[in-house]
């Protein structure tokens, strides 16, 4: 008896991995160009910044030498792609380290501020914003419908900077109950995390509201309203399953950026992640260090993305189906 052959049209799994691993591929290929090409258009002499102001122009040439800066820049390239293919991220100019260890030994800061501000943002938003659609239903309780359209919309118009600098004169300055600065305690870590949840905080509670008030409008919700399901149940089963989709795909996003805003929030409170970092490494035109980083942080965004797009996939199928019409 002949065995049959599976075609790819009959493994969707297999073709949207195969989609998703090559969207990886490019992403990465891009994102190695573009942090080669657009490092040493930032301000400033690497040789002299290793050197000193204080030396001289054949102490500054000999360190250039050193660090390969007078090399074409398409041998740099190549020695650089050459170095990612051995997971090399390069040496450090300021410091002699391996880039590698420098950027490991930061990452579980970023990562522990971006995990947390997102678990957050998912734990507070999403009822929040559920029960503010169940709340003003129908036309219901206006004034809370307008009163969380205004909170909202005004934390939401404050740039995170400017949100940062307020809690740190509030809440450290002021009221003395956390850090200003650092990572030694675990109260180190409110400040940071609230200045980098706020906002997205907001724009997910906003979805969530408005996804749960498009659902509740639907003929099967009605429907089970008249078999009497308790609220609870109705949320749990019916409402919850149709709003989580909307809200994943998005929180997927806001954690992706959330690495970019780390960048802001770990220099306001000196917070030692990859954020601190890359400002220190800019500062000292350090390049090896800036590139490594962006790449990370970069390679990090595209695959938490990817990632949201494989539970979706799990969650709700269609969204296979979808991406392949």
């Amino acid at each position: 008896m002949a065995v049959r052959r599976v075609t790819w049209r009959e493994r969707p799994w297999l073709r949207f991995a195969g989609q998703r691993l090559g969207g990886l591929v490019l992403s990465f290929a891009v994102l190695v160009v573009v942090t080669f090409v657009i490092v040493p258009l930032i301000p400033g002499d690497p040789a002299v910044a290793v050197a000193g102001q204080e030396a001289t122009g054949a102490e500054v040439a000999r360190i250039r030498a050193e660090l390969g800066l007078d090399q074409p820049l398409h041998v740099q390239f190549l020695d650089y792609v050459g170095g990612l293919l051995t997971l090399d991220l390069g040496t450090s100019f300021s410091n002699g380290q391996d880039v590698a260890t420098v950027i490991l030994a930061r990452l579980p800061f970023t990562a522990e501020l971006a995990l947390f501000a997102i678990a957050l943002v998912l734990v507070i938003s999403v009822p929040v914003g559920m029960l503010v659609a169940f709340l003003t239903h129908g036309g219901r309780r206006s004034w809370l419908d307008h009163l969380f359209n205004v909170v909202t919309s005004l934390v939401y118009s404050v740039p995170q900077y400017v949100m940062a600098t307020l809690l740190v004169v509030v809440f450290a300055v002021g009221l003395g109950m956390f850090p200003a600065a650092g990572a030694e305690t675990l109260s180190s870590l409110v400040l940071p995390t609230l200045a980098l949840m706020l906002l997205p905080m907001c724009v997910v509670s906003r979805v969530v509201r408005r996804e749960t008030a498009v659902v509740l409008d639907q003929d099967y919700i009605r429907t089970a309203k008249g078999w009497r399901i308790g609220r609870l149940r109705l949320f749990g089963r019916y409402v919850l399953p149709n709003v989580i989709t909307t809200t994943l795909t998005l929180s997927g996003l806001i954690l992706a950026a959330q690495l970019g805003g780390a960048v802001v929030i770990e220099t306001v409170f000196a917070f030692p992640g990859l954020g601190q970092g890359v400002v220190q490494a800019i500062l000292e035109r350090d390049y090896p260090v800036i590139r490594g980083t962006i790449l990370v942080l970069g390679l990090m965004a595209t695959l938490i993305i990817s990632v949201v797009d494989v539970i979706l996939a799990i969650i709700d199928p269609r969204s296979i189906e979808a991406d392949h019409d």
